[in-house]
C-alpha cells in the first residue's frame, strides 16, 4: 500500500489558479465518491482552503494512476496547462508534509491556528462519505495530534492570527487607522466572523451582512451590527473598508455594482475568498483600493521564529515516528489477532474441566468462559504490544514468528 498526494498552494499559484481547483464540501464529497471507485484507490481525502487544495489517496502498491489527471478530469481542465502549479508527494515525503501542514509550518501565516480544524474537517467529510480507509484515518489523526502538541509546547508570536490580522497590520504601516472607521464584512462564515472580530478589536464600527433567509437565526460577532446581504450596495458608499469572505461561486461585488454605488471617498476593499468575491476590475475604479488574500503574506523569519521552528520540527519528528511504527507493523496485526485467538482457545480448553465441576448453570458457565477468553485476549495483547514497544522491529517480528510456531507445532 502507498500514500500519495497532489497539491496546489499559495507558494506555487495565485488566487485565480487556486480558485479553479477549490472545492466546497458538497462537490468535494461528490468528487471523492467518484475517485474511490477508481481501481487501486483504497481511500481519499480532500483538503480545500483559501490557500491550498490537496488531494490525498491511499492506493495499492502497484497502482500506476495519476491523481492530477483524476483531479483535472473532475474539474474539466487540461492537466498539461496546470501541471507546473502542482506538487506530487508519496509515502514518507507525503506524510511529513501533512504533519508540517497541520502544525501550521506550511501556512501563509506561520503556525496559524485554523489549519488544524481544516485538516480535521477534511477527514470528517471523507469519513462521513465512507471514502477514507484505515491508513488515511491514522495518518490524519496522528497529524492532528502532532499539530496540537506543537501548539501546546511551542510559542509562535503570531500563531493565533489570521489573514485579517495581517491586513490590519499592513494598513496600519501605511498610515490607515481603523479606529472609528465604518467597515462592512460580507459573509458570516468562519472567516467572515474572524475578520469582523479583528476589525472590532481595532476599534472599527463593523456591520456584517447575513442572508435574508437566515437572518433570524444567525449569530454575529459581539459588537457588530447586521444588515441583509441585499442591502450591501446601499450601505457601501458610507464605508471606509469592505471585507468579503464568503463561499459564493459568484462575485459578491462586481465592477458595475461598485461603480453604480458612486463612492464619495476612498474605500479599501479586502477580498479574503477563494474563488474571488470581488471582481478584480473593482480596483480600477476611482477611490477603490483592492487587496486579495495573497497580499498578506508573512515572509520575515526572525531568530526567535527559527528557534520555534526547530522545536516544532523536533516534536513532529517524534510524532511521525509513532505513525511509521504503526505503518511498518500493519501487516503483523492479523497475525497477532490469530495468536490471541489461539491463546484464548488454549486457556479455555485447559479450564474446561474446572468449569464443568463448578456449581453453576450452563448460561453462567458460558458467561464465565467468555469472560476468561476476553481477559486472556487482553493479557496477550498487552504482552505482545509491550514487546513491540521494547524491541527493535526485526526482533519483534522474530518474536511474533516464534509465537506462531508454538501453536503450529500443537
Amino acid at each position: 500500500m502507498s500514500i500519495c498526494m497532489v497539491g496546489i498552494d499559495h507558494n506555487r499559484a495565485d488566487v485565480d489558479v487556486r480558485a479553479l481547483f477549490s472545492f466546497t464540501k458538497k462537490n468535494a464529497a461528490a468528487a471523492m465518491l467518484g475517485w474511490k471507485k477508481v481501481p487501486g484507490i483504497l481511500g481519499c481525502v480532500v483538503i480545500s482552503t483559501c490557500n491550498r487544495m490537496e488531494l490525498w489517496a491511499s492506493t495499492e502498491e502497484e497502482w500506476d494512476g495519476d491523481l492530477l489527471e483524476l483531479l483535472c478530469i473532475t474539474k474539466e481542465v487540461d492537466p498539461t496547462q496546470y501541471e507546473r502549479y502542482f506538487i506530487r508527494r508519496k509515502d514518507r515525503e507525503a506524510a511529513e508534509h501533512l504533519f508540517r501542514l497541520t502544525a501550521g509550518l506550511e501556512s501563509m501565516i506561520l503556525a496559524e491556528d485554523q489549519i488544524i480544524t481544516q485538516v480535521k474537517e477534511a477527514l470528517a467529510l471523507a469519513r462521513e462519505n465512507y471514502v477514507t480507509d484505515s491508513v488515511l484515518e491514522v495518518l490524519f489523526r496522528d497529524a492532528v495530534t502532532a499539530g496540537k502538541k506543537v501548539k501546546t509546547n511551542v510559542t509562535f508570536s503570531r500563531a493565533n492570527q489570521t489573514a485579517m490580522d495581517q491586513a490590519v497590520r499592513m494598513l496600519a504601516a501605511r498610515g490607515f487607522s481603523l479606529r472609528g472607521k465604518t467597515c462592512m464584512v460580507i459573509g458570516n462564515g468562519e472567516m467572515g466572523r474572524l475578520a469582523a472580530q479583528t476589525l472590532c478589536r481595532a476599534g472599527a464600527k463593523v456591520t456584517v451582512t447575513v442572508r435574508q433567509y437566515r437572518s433570524g437565526m444567525v449569530s454575529i460577532p459581539m459588537g457588530c451590527d447586521r444588515i441583509n446581504y441585499g442591502e450591501r450596495l446601499e450601505f457601501l458608499p458610507g464605508c471606509d473598508l469592505v471585507v468579503s469572505a464568503t463561499a459564493s461561486p459568484n462575485y459578491t461585488l462586481t465592477r458595475e455594482q461598485v461603480a453604480q454605488a458612486q463612492l464619495q471617498h476612498p474605500v479599501v476593499f479586502i477580498d479574503l475568498a477563494v474563488p474571488r468575491d470581488v471582481e478584480p476590475a473593482v480596483g480600477e475604479l476611482w477611490g477603490a483600493e483592492l487587496y486579495d488574500i495573497d497580499d498578506f503574506r508573512m515572509n520575515a523569519m526572525t531568530e526567535d521564529v527559527k528557534r520555534s521552528m526547530g522545536l516544532a520540527e523536533a516534536i513532529l519528528e517524534e510524532e511521525m515516528d509513532v505513525f511509521y511504527q504503526w505503518m511498518d507493523g500493519r501487516d503483523l496485526i492479523p497475525r497477532i489477532q490469530e495468536i490471541r485467538a489461539e491463546a484464548e482457545t488454549d486457556l479455555s480448553l485447559r479450564l474446561h474441566r474446572i468449569l464443568a465441576k463448578l456449581p453453576l448453570g450452563e448460561a453462567e458457565k458460558k458467561d464465565l468462559d467468555a469472560a476468561i477468553r476476553t481477559s486472556a485476549g487482553k493479557v496477550v495483547n498487552k504482552m505482545i504490544f509491550g514487546l513491540r514497544d521494547a524491541l527493535e522491529k526485526d526482533a519483534f517480528r522474530d518474536c511474533v514468528e516464534g509465537l506462531e510456531k508454538v501453536y503450529e507445532e500443537e
